[in-house]
């Protein structure tokens, strides 16, 4: 027989690690070209004037120049490089 009962298992000790999204240059800010503006899952901002996007949604600069978010029609956010 047994001494001890049987250990069973346990649910926790399992996490994701953080994928680092979010907006990595603010209004105002000067960039230059090719460099990220904001990191998304999603459209959450769309691209404005002189900004590309990824396939992974990501928001980058296509020239130089100064970061500007604004709004545009049916009220969606855009990011735009002047």
């Amino acid at each position: 027989m047994a001494t001890s009962k049987q250990g069973g298992s346990t649910s926790n000790g399992r996490d994701s690690i953080g994928k680092r999204l979010g907006v990595k240059l603010f209004d105002g800010q000067r960039v230059s070209g090719g460099e990220i503006i904001v990191r998304q899952r999603g459209t959450r901002i769309h691209p404005g004037r002189n900004v590309g996007i990824g396939s992974d949604d990501t928001i980058f600069a296509m020239g130089g120049g100064v970061v500007k978010f604004h709004f545009g029609q049916q009220g969606r956010k855009y990011v735009s490089v002047l």
